[in-house]
């Protein structure tokens, strides 16, 4: 709490700006559209290895979370004060830190995956600056912040022979997600069944229930996505500019109408409609952009 409260003396208004955004980097909304945009546009597999490495990094994360149970700073120590900004995204218990899991997961895989020295510089300074921010923000300690770098490093590096596997045999990217489904409903069946002590906070253990759902639901789209692509349709990555720009524009937007849209829907449905969109439904219009891009 001493470094924390150093970093709460040191704040002004910019930097509260500055690190509001930056932390960002580390949302489920960045996670998703780099994963989906991989797929749709780079590689297949590189779209899939970072849905592996997103998905299984959150699961443990947030199983370590429910089962820690540590609180955050502010509830620890009710005299630190964090900036107001991050309070809204800052769910769930503290331990480990959700945002830098998913930031060290998201760009440690795009800096694997590329051979170019600046990208992969690049890559680490936003892991760096997502992580300082979850203390400057005061919603997480250095030990929250530190695991999850060191977990997302390992699992980015563990799970990358997966990437050449999947790239040989693309069937593998079937079994690779049949095997994150069982991960996450089993995680799912602990979080909504184990008899937890009776101190634990029912809002926080609602919270895990909840995400272990929204991603169970996501795997399993994206699993029969993955297997109707592969099936009927093996779209190729490839298209002109236009037809690349016009395919991510649309499909995020059907992805994001159906994300927003139907909310009535139970969490785990609404989530496996989006994945199977993109990984099975939207793919089946991609021949008409790479026509549409070369007439043009």
């Amino acid at each position: 709490m001493k470094f924390l409260y150093w970093l709460e003396s040191i704040r002004t208004p910019a930097l509260d700006a500055f690190f509001s955004v930056i932390t960002h980097l580390g949302a489920e909304l960045v996670f998703m559209i780099l994963a989906v945009v991989l797929y749709w546009c780079v590689s297949k597999a590189e779209g899939l290895y970072l849905l592996a490495v997103g998905c299984l990094g959150t699961t443990v994360n947030q199983f370590l979370k429910i089962t820690c149970r540590i609180p955050r700073p502010w509830v620890k120590d009710p005299g630190f004060t964090i900036v107001e900004a991050a309070r809204a995204d800052a769910t769930g218990y503290s331990f480990p830190s959700g945002h830098t899991q998913s930031v060290t997961g998201v760009f440690g895989c795009l800096a694997r995956n590329s051979s170019r020295r600046w990208f992969q510089w690049l890559c680490i300074i936003f892991i760096a600056l997502t992580a300082f921010s979850r203390m400057y923000l005061g919603v997480h300690t250095p030990l929250d912040v530190g695991v999850s770098l060191v977990f997302g490093s390992v699992l980015v590096f563990a799970l990358y022979p997966l990437k050449k596997r999947m790239e040989q045999h693309p069937a593998a990217s079937l079994w690779l997600l049949a095997a994150l489904t069982a991960i996450n409903a089993a995680y799912w069946c602990y979080a909504a069944f184990y008899p937890f002590p009776a101190d634990a906070d029912p809002v926080q253990l609602a919270h895990g229930v909840e995400n272990a759902a929204k991603l169970t639901g996501a795997l399993v789209g994206m699993l029969l996505g993955c297997a109707l692509e592969q099936r009927f349709i093996r779209f190729r990555e490839q298209a002109p500019v236009l037809g690349q720009i016009l395919k991510v524009v649309l499909g995020l937007a059907g992805v994001l109408a159906i994300k927003e849209g139907m909310r009535f829907l139970p969490d785990a449905v609404r989530y496996g409609l989006m994945t199977f969109f993109a990984g099975g439904i939207w793919p089946m219009s991609f021949k008409w952009f790479e026509r549409l891009g070369k007439k043009v």
